[in-house]
């Protein structure tokens, strides 16, 4: 796991448990003590407006938290004698806001609420830094969310394709290898409609690159690459000749990459003005 967020020069890692992602406050501490970063989160623990904070996030946001053990932590709080640790804390209430984590990458990992507010315990300036660092990295999250979303659609219509292939192309008595020729030859067909090269020639150009030259389209290409894979299918349902589909498909690329460029350039200038 390698962090995820930097903060003022200090790498805070993240981390994922049923599907809810944490911020490692052992990280933020060392923004402030990296000799010391478990004293400080004790010493944040023992105070009473923490606990206080905690037990009423955790009443929020969680069925199985215990209100009983909460109230004796709560009426300790602010005595000289009074220690918590994070993982007595989380034991002794079934807390879900904090959870530790031994190894590697080990350390005190926290919900952003709770996050946040030990974030301002440590540093007003620093907390305020993490809050525009996390956004940024959900922003981004956002961004390659929509990427996947186009790719996975590329995908379902890819499929979609090959079996209008195998119904209308590929007689029976064709052997395994003979098939994949014939698969092969399709999907490069929409790569020459669209890209302008078979597969081969984009890895022969590209020795170093992962992946296909698919894993390196951009949105509007995945856009334009769905909406060839159907119109293919449709056009081989059709019984339309291979040299004849290639035209067409590279006809109604250039209109599409066109149309989806044009668009964007129009937003664009819509949003600078």
């Amino acid at each position: 796991m390698k962090p995820k967020l930097q903060v003022l020069d200090q790498n805070i890692a993240t981390t994922t448990k049923d599907g809810v992602e944490y911020i490692c406050i052992t990280d933020i501490a060392k923004y402030k003590n990296a000799g010391r970063s478990d004293d400080l989160i004790r010493n944040w623990l023992r105070n009473r407006n923490t606990i206080e904070f905690l037990g009423i996030w955790e009443q929020l946001n969680n069925e199985d938290f215990k209100p009983v053990e909460f109230d004796g932590f709560k009426k300790q709080a602010g005595l000289n004698s009074f220690t918590l640790t994070p993982k007595q804390w989380i034991e002794s209430t079934s807390a879900i806001g904090l959870i530790s984590k031994q190894g590697r990458y080990g350390g005190t990992y926290a919900q952003k609420d709770i996050a946040f507010e030990f974030a301002t315990w440590i540093s007003v300036e620093f907390k305020l830094y993490l809050i525009k660092e996390f956004q940024r990295l959900k922003e981004q999250e956002f961004e390659q969310l929509g990427w996947d979303i186009r790719r996975n659609l590329a995908k379902v219509n890819y499929q979609i394709h090959t079996d209008a292939v195998k119904e209308n192309l590929i007689p029976d008595t064709l052997s395994k290898q003979q098939i994949g020729v014939v698969y092969a030859n399709a999907a490069d067909l929409l790569n020459v409609a669209l890209f302008g090269v078979t597969a081969k020639q984009w890895r022969d150009t590209n020795p170093n690159e992962k992946g296909n030259m698919r894993d390196h389209a951009n949105m509007h290409q995945l856009v334009c690459l769905a909406n060839l894979e159907s119109m293919n299918a449709h056009f081989i349902s059709e019984g339309v000749a291979q040299f004849e589909r290639l035209q067409k498909l590279n006809t109604l690329a250039i209109h599409q990459m066109n149309i989806l460029v044009n668009v964007n350039s129009s937003s664009l200038g819509q949003t600078e003005g």
